[in-house]
């Protein structure tokens, strides 16, 4: 019998979730390494995100609220539990799914078709704004401009600008992106190593951009990527997988390689990136951008042009390299001299512009 129990006890077969004690652990929770069921995980994973957005009062009843919705694994879960938890708990909120779409042949446009199937799934009204539509350009034209290298600088300024842009139109109080904490640990560490103490000193706020027309929450910023690709697994979610085709070479793929490798050796490492970012103090002496507005589309920017504006002109003027690095001249060091030009240039100027969050 006791040779039994501890062949029992050396194949495992008699361990039970470490939660319940009921059932059959199916996976070990990379945050915590505990042994836990599939339910006690569902519950664990959502009431975690619940008490995220309580504690932080991320949220008020009666708020429309946008979700940044890719149809990858992030947006997809966030769409998901944020109904479910909003039904759950009464949050009262009009939840929205606003989409982007780039351009980008053979990814993006497959990668919508999935968020398309999430709004019938989940009961959510789907928006949808393109590069092409807002800018006159998409990401496939870009990309043959300028090539492989620094088109993810375009298709993140021109992204993000997307978003406040779909919020505005669909008249929404919030928009929550599927940032999560790996992202966040990531951000942090890209913003040391590029010296970007403005970007450092707000990239691990769970909510951002309360003092322009729409903030932006991150009910995910403490919870792992690998649980919720658990989640989407094991919950059976429709969501699109593929990377993009134009980001093998992003600066960030190193920042995600090192946090791995961290992970693998200690997982809390994540969460303790986080909370360094968080405790970071800049000194009363640095310098920081003045918060403005940008003098051709309006939107919030500390230069004269935002960095939409300075990519789009050097875009249409054949230079679309202008606009990339920092403090290079262009157009924020010499738009006055082109303001002189004829009424005609200027109007060709307008044309394609980024456009203003007034609609």
């Amino acid at each position: 019998m006791e040779a039994s129990e501890a062949k029992s006890k050396k194949t495992g077969t008699s361990r039970l979730c470490c939660l319940c004690n009921q059932r059959r652990p199916v996976l070990k929770r990379p945050k915590t390494l505990q042994q836990i069921c599939k339910e006690c995980f569902y519950e664990v994973f959502e009431e975690e995100i619940h008490q995220v957005i309580v504690k932080n009062h991320l949220f008020k009843s009666g708020e429309r609220v946008a979700i940044g919705a890719s149809g990858g694994k992030d947006s997809t879960v966030l769409a998901y539990v944020l109904s479910e938890l909003n039904r759950r708990h009464s949050y009262g909120l009009d939840l929205f799914l606003l989409s982007i779409d780039e351009g980008i042949t053979g990814y993006r446009d497959d990668s919508l078709e999935t968020v398309k199937r999430n709004e019938l799934q989940y009961g959510l009204p789907l928006q949808i704004l393109s590069y092409k539509d807002l800018y006159g350009w998409t990401m496939d034209d870009i990309v043959k401009m300028i090539g492989l290298k620094n088109n993810c600088t375009f298709c993140g300024v021109f992204r993000r600008q997307a978003l406040d842009r779909g919020a505005a139109l669909l008249k929404v109080d919030k928009l929550v992106t599927g940032h999560n904490a790996d992202d966040i640990a990531e951000t942090v560490l890209l913003n040391i190593l590029r010296g970007d103490i403005a970007r450092l000193s707000r990239c691990t706020s769970i909510t951002t951009g309360e003092d322009g027309p729409i903030p932006r929450c991150k009910p995910f910023k403490y919870t792992y990527e690998k649980e919720i690709v658990m989640y989407a697994y094991f919950k059976k979610l429709d969501y699109f997988s593929t990377e993009c085709i134009y980001s093998p070479n992003a600066y960030r793929g190193f920042a995600r390689e090192f946090i791995k490798d961290l992970e693998r050796l200690r997982p809390k490492a994540i969460l303790d990136i986080i909370k360094s970012g968080e405790d970071f103090r800049i000194a009363t002496s640095t310098k920081m951008p003045e918060q403005g507005t940008c003098e051709r589309c309006g939107y919030i920017s500390s230069q004269k042009w935002c960095k939409a504006c300075v990519l789009l002109d050097g875009l249409n003027r054949g230079l679309p390299k202008m606009g990339i690095g920092r403090a290079r001249g262009g157009v924020n060091g010499d738009h006055k001299m082109e303001a002189k030009k004829p009424a005609s240039a200027a109007k060709s100027l307008e044309s394609k512009q980024c456009g203003s969050l007034d609609f």
